[in-house]
């Protein structure tokens, strides 16, 4: 236990989880020996790494893939011949960064299964994938060993909140990627293109965002990059792609559960950088102006105001990002958010874990699986919202979301009699 609270207590110097506001059984479509190559498991000397296998769908996080990176986790951190663990990409995805190809750590849950899931009239395999990837993310907010995590490439809902958590997390430039007129920004919670939320811990770690930063992130589904993500402290190293076989090596070769060992190690082998003035973190008071208001309402309006009396063209971007989401999803998200930062981990999640289902199971509206459709399945990104503007919006509606409709519904089960979260 005393070694519980050192670890942790390192974890908070560094940044991870801080309260200081400073900057998402196996189910019957999967097979078991899929289950053994989409999550990978490399062996070292005095640790374990979790290597994410599924390139072809962006590392798209499944009910099998969640099921066993929680067994793992679970059984490495009762193994006292374990100091530290960690995740990754697949070899293949780092040696095709190597040659400008990879593209992803972990897109976050696969919305095509689940979507099909309910079409299909499995709910309760809907219900099973949620809680079992909040119940790790919950094992990751408080893992007791340190744990890595390398996020190279796009990051995405999910795939942020099973990275986010960790003790270090290393971005690279394919968490930047420079194309010859444009850049490819990689991590965002874009649930509410999709008729969704945030989820996966994410109304814990964005509503601790410098200012109001998360809200903006969450409501916009904007995206940043790796640098982006070192100055708002997503991330704790950068490290170019060329680097990572490196840093592997080094960590592999690593005898210890020292944090600041894994710290040094990390630090040999990572690159100094600095956010460009034209980036988001350098239009947070316009952000924190515009995003600080207790309704959508409110915020649109700022945002129009903004626009009206500047020539950036940001305001105008922003309007046009909230205008293509979800009027509910955005009303819903707002109010995640804001009750987030006041919350601890547990609860957030709990929360997550209610709005989840009653946008699963289409009790108010039926935007996830309208959102699924129009993105990733039609393709036609012409999504019709139910209702269709916040106008229609009504409290009431909002309300479900927050409050337990079915008594029998058994809430989201967190083990923190032995695992206690923090703020």
């Amino acid at each position: 236990m005393q070694r519980a609270k050192a670890v942790r207590s390192s974890l908070q110097r560094l940044g991870v989880f801080s309260h200081h506001r400073s900057f998402s059984a196996l189910p019957n479509y999967a097979r078991n020996d899929d289950l053994q190559e989409q999550v990978l498991v490399e062996g070292r000397a005095k640790s374990r790494a979790a290597i994410l296998n599924r390139p072809s769908h962006l590392n798209a996080l499944t009910m099998p893939m969640v099921a066993r990176l929680k067994r793992l986790y679970e059984s490495w951190e009762e193994n006292s011949d374990l100091g530290f663990v960690l995740m990754k990409e697949g070899l293949a995805a780092i040696l095709n960064s190597l040659k400008g190809s990879g593209r992803a750590f972990c897109s976050g849950a696969d919305v095509v299964v689940l979507n099909q899931l309910l079409n299909e009239g499995k709910v309760e395999e809907c219900k099973k994938f949620f809680q079992t990837l909040y119940k790790f993310v919950y094992l990751l907010g408080t893992y007791v060993k340190p744990n890595v995590a390398i996020m190279n490439g796009i990051t995405m809902g999910g795939g942020a909140g099973i990275s986010i958590p960790a003790m270090f997390r290393v971005v690279t430039d394919k968490t930047h990627v420079k194309c010859p007129n444009w850049i490819i920004y990689v991590f965002s919670t874009p649930e509410t293109q999709m008729g969704f939320h945030p989820d996966a811990g994410a109304s814990f770690y964005l509503s601790r965002l410098p200012g109001y930063l998360g809200e903006y992130l969450a409501l916009t589904g904007e995206k940043l990059h790796g640098v982006e993500m070192i100055a708002c402290r997503l991330a704790t190293h950068y490290s170019m792609t060329e680097k990572l076989p490196l840093i592997e090596e080094r960590l592999g070769k690593l005898i210890t559960d020292d944090p600041s060992i894994i710290e040094s190690s990390l630090q040999q082998y990572g690159d100094l950088v600095y956010p460009d003035s034209g980036g988001v973190l350098h239009k947070i008071e316009t952000i924190d102006k515009c995003f600080s208001h207790d309704t959508v309402e409110e915020i649109i309006n700022a945002l129009e105001n903004e626009a009206s009396s500047s020539y950036d063209r940001w305001p105008a971007e922003a309007l046009k990002k909230l205008k293509e989401a979800s009027p509910l999803s955005l009303k819903v998200t707002l109010r995640s958010i804001q009750e987030g930062r006041f919350q601890p981990l547990d609860q957030c999640l709990a929360r997550e874990y209610l709005i989840s289902l009653v946008g699963i199971t289409k009790q108010v509206s039926g935007d996830f699986c309208e959102g699924v459709r129009a993105r990733w399945l039609d393709k036609d990104f012409a999504p019709k919202w139910d209702p269709p503007s916040l106008e229609e919006v009504t409290k009431d509606m909002v309300d479900c979301y927050f409050t337990r409709l079915d008594e029998l519904e058994p809430d989201l089960e967190l083990p923190t009699a032995l695992r206690e979260p923090y703020m």
